[in-house]
């Protein structure tokens, strides 16, 4: 019982964490919601009436998400003991370290392909 508990609680976790952790390039939620909302711009040839309108629907669902992430915390301290809790805690660190990792990697595969190009 305890482990399926455990089991919903990080896959209602999980999808969470990204919003939790934007990232590595300092200010990212900001730099890819802009980015995001200038690709959407122009791509879809937006507006600036529809992009107002865009930019509070992102913001009400980043709203909702940190909600339901808070809303899912407290209900698992009603679940779990603190020992699991910070266990779990560990755990979507080390997931996130290795996520950074890897966008770390990703990134600079990137900036070594186009250093290549330019050559």
């Amino acid at each position: 019982m305890n482990k399926k508990i455990i089991a919903i609680a990080l896959a209602l976790a999980l999808p969470l964490t990204v919003a939790a952790f934007p990232g590595d390039e300092g200010g990212h939620g900001e730099g890819r919601h802009g980015q995001k909302m200038e690709r959407l711009t122009k791509e879809l040839n937006l507006t600036a009436e529809q992009s107002s309108k865009l930019e509070i629907v992102f913001k009400e669902q980043h709203e909702k998400y940190k909600a339901i992430q808070e809303e899912t915390r407290n209900r698992m301290k009603e679940v779990l003991s603190e020992e699991q809790l910070q266990k779990m805690d560990a755990m979507k660190q080390q997931r996130h370290e290795k996520w950074q990792q890897q966008h770390q990697e990703k990134h600079q595969e990137k900036k070594d392909k186009k250093a290549v190009e330019a050559q």
